[in-house]
């Protein structure tokens, strides 16, 4: 329990209904569907629907979606992968042609066929009560009307001005310049697009006008995309068969390749052998493990995850429990390993912006949904006339040929966003998920491990303070004390202080023994917890 002289959260407690969002005019939409009739997976489409209006430097209609679904009473976790692909033109002997040997996170050749709107329809036809027509009048209210800005988003929007005066994305800069905290902002041609989605389905956004404007706004940047590819977008979601690893007594479930979540499964297999640091969470000892387990399973991450219908992804060897344990032999107390062995392999060398939400129902159904634009408003390429921003997956690609990730036609990208599940006895316990693009699989083994093996409640696994390895440094929040920065540095991880934090969480335990809905929702965004 926190120290109620400080500042902090507690987490939130409810029986019949709860969710968890990054916004609470996205939280309280999750509640009005549950309490109008709909179950979790409603729910979490229309707060995603919102979120992509009044949250829309972390995600949009032009983006990408991932969802893990837990039906009550099934003992089943259904996976869905809702992310794009690359146009049909986009080969590799094109980019050599035209001397292109990486591709430009603001260029048109950085953008995906959307996938959100036709995973959105997708879930919902299987697993939903209700409609698009009705579950998208809440966004498209906010989107016509206007909202607030809030102070997370308007901080992260002057972040971003530059991107968006780059690509000419004038009508997210009202007097040039970004919207300050509690200054409305109304989008009316994106409402008129999310009308006509409601009024026709997904064929509105894949087909027809709004097609042609993505389509019209890509290409006048020099971008391959056709009408036909953005046809090819409706439909493309599919169900896929998610992935797990027993932990601790439970079941840990994420999306398959070509999402990340493998990573964080690496993650925690890595760290499951090693027994609990005596000092605790924040402890140098425990943050120096993380590290290693994490930069272990970063290189492979970074080698293998790629589009599995194009190349073949070697899931069952990363998630092999002998692998696991071969790593974490590699991981030495007393000093950070210098050089790493190659790409799945454990042997040393001689020498050398998303959103996440959670939604629990009254019956039980556990929603866990991500939707994106990757990075904050994407490419900032907006389709003006339908006011769709574009997201920025493709930026996910490589440009080197024989590379498992290399750019190809209609094939998806290695995609940082995922979705969690916990279960136990073949029964959801918890929906979770941390947001944050490259952080997410250290992210999710950092909360669960706090949460889980340190018994943190589910509101202090979220404040604890972060810290990811990346780029041959450790970035750190302010919040890792100076001593335990000290003994990092002398095991020699070069420590690097962010201004930006790291990560949004967002989390709901379901206890079965007290019927009760305990939730808790990051503290670094302007979101929160409800319940009824």
């Amino acid at each position: 329990m926190r120290d109620f002289h400080f500042p902090g959260r507690s987490p939130i407690y409810a029986t019949h209904g709860m969710a968890a969002t990054s916004m609470p005019a996205a939280t309280l939409t999750a509640l009005d569907v549950l309490r109008q009739g709909g179950n979790a997976l409603d729910a979490a489409v229309a707060a995603c629907a919102v979120l992509c209006v009044i949250e829309p430097q972390s995600t949009g209609i032009g983006g990408d979606c991932f969802c893990l679904y837990a039906p009550a009473g099934t003992g089943k976790v259904i996976a869905l992968n809702g992310s794009g692909r690359a146009p049909a033109a986009a080969t590799i002997d094109w980019y050599e042609g035209a001397g292109i040997a990486a591709l430009e996170n603001t260029s048109a050749h950085a953008v995906t066929v959307p996938g959100a709107i036709d995973a959105w329809a997708t879930l919902l036809a299987a697993h939903g009560r209700k409609g698009l027509d009705e579950l998208l009048q809440p966004a498209i209210r906010f989107a016509a009307e206007g909202w607030p800005v809030g102070d997370k988003v308007a901080w992260d929007w002057a972040r971003l001005e530059g991107k968006l005066r780059k690509n000419g994305a004038d009508p997210f800069l009202p007097n040039g310049a970004a919207p300050r905290p509690g200054d409305m902002f109304r989008q009316p041609a994106l409402a008129e697009t999310l009308r006509a989605i409601a009024k026709h389905g997904p064929k509105a956004f894949y087909e027809g006008a709004v097609a042609a404007d993505m389509v019209a706004s890509l290409r006048s940047r020099g971008g391959l995309h056709t009408e036909a590819d953005f046809a090819a977008g409706l439909g493309g979601a599919n169900f896929v068969d998610p992935i797990s690893l027993a932990w601790k007594g439970y079941e840990a479930f994420q999306c398959p390749p070509n999402g990340v979540g493998l990573a964080a499964l690496m993650i925690l297999g890595i760290l499951d052998g090693l027994p609990t640091p005596s000092e605790g969470p924040l402890s140098a000892e425990r943050l120096h493990r993380h590290i290693e387990a994490a930069r272990l399973a970063y290189r492979d991450r970074n080698a293998f995850i790629a589009d599995p219908t194009q190349v073949d992804v070697p899931v069952a060897h990363l998630l092999d429990p002998a692998y696991h344990a071969a790593l974490r032999g590699l991981i030495d107390d007393r000093a950070a390993l210098r050089d790493l062995p190659r790409a799945g392999e454990a042997v040393l060398p001689p020498h050398k912006d998303t959103v996440y939400l959670s939604v629990v129902d009254q019956d039980g159904n556990a929603c866990s949904f991500i939707n994106s634009l990757f990075e904050g408003f994407g490419s900032g390429i907006l389709a003006e006339r339908s006011g769709v921003m574009l997201q920025n997956r493709g930026f996910g690609f490589r440009v080197e040929r024989g590379h498992p990730n290399c750019i190809a036609p209609r094939k998806r990208p290695m995609h940082t966003i995922i979705p969690g599940m916990l279960t136990k006895d073949g029964q959801a316990v918890m929906p979770y998920g941390v947001m944050g693009g490259f952080f997410q699989p250290m992210g999710h083994s950092l909360f669960l491990t706090n949460h889980i093996e340190f018994g943190l409640d589910i509101q202090e696994a979220m404040d604890l303070p972060r810290l990811m390895p990346i780029g041959g440094k450790v970035q750190i929040e302010r919040g890792i004390p100076a001593e335990v920065c000290d003994r990092l540095t002398r095991l020699g991880h070069e420590l690097e202080l962010i201004e930006r934090p790291h990560g949004g969480a967002q989390a709901i335990w379901i206890d079965r023994a007290r019927g009760v809905l305990v939730a808790g929702s990051e503290p670094r965004k302007d979101g929160c917890a409800m319940g009824y």
